[in-house]
């Protein structure tokens, strides 16, 4: 978008100070957008270590698969997922507090053995899930803040700092300009004097 100003004083001054906010506050967007582009790229290292260690949990317990037929849903329930909001580099970003569970108690006599570690197993389980679920809403936060900074640290500065630099300087050569017509306006009605005078 064009850039809009009158060529007088006020304008220019008002440019000047735009453009000393947006100068004073580029090297710090700067900052935060690596800041932010690392912090991205070690949450993406930390997911891919969650998947990997789900992945070898899952396997672990694919041998078991057949008996967890014999496992009731109704034994195992979650009741909440607590969430808390941390600042990541800046950025307000949720994280795994707590996992609440509903365990119904069940006769140990009546029921096989392994029930017992069938719900630490559910536990395990879901606790992996839901992080890994949260890192990945994390991750498009924190992807998404850097991506609007990389975008305001484009616009200052190839778009608007460059601009009202322009503009200043085209309004400061109008004025030099509309200042030198003035002295020579001045110039020659004073030599038109001085010749009137002469001839008096």
């Amino acid at each position: 978008m064009a850039l809009k100003y009158q060529f007088n004083k006020v304008d220019m001054q008002f440019l000047q100070k735009q453009l000393k906010i947006r100068t004073a506050a580029l090297p710090t967007l700067k900052s935060k957008e690596a800041a932010l582009r690392l912090t991205v790229k070690k949450e993406k290292q930390i997911l891919k270590e969650m998947e990997a260690k789900y992945r070898e949990f899952e396997t672990g317990i694919k041998q078991s698969v057949r008996l967890w037929r014999e496992f009731p849903d109704s034994i195992f329930t979650i009741s909440q997922i607590h969430l808390e909001t941390k600042k990541i580099a800046g950025i307000k970003a949720p994280e795994l507090e707590k996992i609440d569970y509903k365990v119904e108690n069940f006769s140990k006599f009546n029921n096989p053995i392994w029930f017992s570690e069938g719900v630490e197993i559910l536990k395990t389980l879901s606790e992996f899930l839901s992080k890994i679920e949260i890192e990945r809403e994390k991750i498009e936060i924190l992807e998404y803040a850097r991506k609007k900074t990389t975008q305001k640290v484009n616009l200052y500065e190839k778009v608007q700092i460059p601009q009202y630099s322009e503009a200043i300087l085209k309004i400061k050569r109008f004025l030099e300009d509309v200042d030198n017509l003035e002295k020579a306006a001045q110039k020659i009605t004073k030599n038109i004097q001085a010749s009137k005078e002469m001839y008096e």
